[in-house]
């Protein structure tokens, strides 16, 4: 008799996007992509971050001349930003969150993306052209520096194991909990947000040593692993100059959305009943992740710059949500 499960097929067979080795398990992706976004949402609650949150936070923030060109950067990012924030307020009243869970997601990402480019944008007046390198400037600039509000500031250096190791001491000191189960408290919500940055490390490690054993000095060393002290230190001074923060978490978080096989997020008779407050929580964090952007980028901007841009968006704006009600 043919094997009509689907999951049964994909889990003994894989795809042709994977190796065989490697074939995901969606049973394991789906608690922790829901349980990341939940714990997220509950300390952006805890946090009270909002637009004027974000103002006192970054009150020693100077302001600093913009070109026209970068302020209209600015505000163009965040008017991106504004408009995945209207998208996601649109899935939120679906019927079955498991019909839009992905597409959620992808739009929370780039609204996100938008915030943290415009954020850029205000710091120094550069615009990277990659996801990767947005991502490695914002860390630059706000998570290494104590300018990316909680729960968005945490990071790790570099990915030496060592490093990793005694960095999380102190981020899992705020709370212990495991991503398979439903976060509820503050400090239920720190452990799933240590997890999930602890996974993204590893799952960055990953990436290194494969683009590591493509590399021609991996090659002339005549291996096939990372056994040999010389393999060993030509991937470990990978791991030196790669630090990671919150922007490589949400890169990852969409990169399974985009990328991973069917079966995520859309197979399964208990998937919308999980589901059930998920498209919410992505709102709540983007709205949040947007405000302290919004807080940042109006300090550097200059009220009279920032109130023009709110009144015009406001005035002409076609998207439903207001900046007004959230950026003021």
């Amino acid at each position: 008799m043919v094997d009509s499960s689907l999951y049964s097929r994909m889990r003994e067979h894989g795809t042709l996007a994977e190796k065989p080795s490697d074939v995901p398990d969606a049973r394991f992706a789906l608690p922790s992509t829901i349980h990341w976004m939940r714990a997220l949402a509950i300390l952006v609650d805890d946090q009270a971050l909002d637009y004027s949150g974000a103002r006192k936070f970054y009150v020693n923030v100077q302001r600093r001349e913009l070109s026209d060109r970068e302020i209209n950067s600015i505000c163009e990012q965040l008017l991106f930003s504004l408009n995945q924030i209207a998208g996601l307020q649109v899935l939120a009243v679906a019927e079955n969150k498991a019909d839009v869970a992905r597409m959620g997601i992808v739009a929370w990402y780039y609204g996100v993306y938008g915030a943290a480019s415009a954020m850029i944008a205000a710091a120094d007046g550069s615009f990277p052209d990659t996801h990767a390198g947005t991502a490695q400037q914002w860390n630059r600039h706000f998570a290494t520096n104590g300018l990316a509000m909680p729960p968005f500031g945490d990071r790790f250096s570099n990915l030496l194991d060592e490093t990793v190791e005694r960095e999380l001491v102190p981020i899992r000191s705020r709370g212990k909990h495991s991503l398979t189960t439903v976060p509820v408290t503050p400090e239920q919500a720190w452990g799933c947000a240590a997890e999930y940055l602890s996974g993204t490390a590893d799952w960055e490690k990953w990436n290194i040593r494969e683009r590591v054993m493509e590399s021609r000095e991996f090659k002339a060393l005549a291996v096939d692993n990372f056994r040999t002290a010389g393999a060993r230190s030509l991937r470990n001074a990978w791991y030196a100059k790669r630090g990671i923060a919150f922007l490589h978490e949400a890169s990852r978080y969409r990169g399974k959305a985009n990328y991973r096989d069917a079966i995520y997020l859309a197979y399964g008779k208990s998937v919308p009943r999980l589901l059930g407050g998920f498209v919410d929580d992505l709102l709540r964090v983007l709205r949040s992740f947007a405000a302290m952007a919004a807080g940042y980028a109006s300090i550097r901007m200059g009220q009279d710059l920032w109130s023009a841009f709110i009144d015009d968006l406001e005035a002409k704006r076609s998207i439903s949500v207001s900046p007004k009600a959230i950026w003021s």
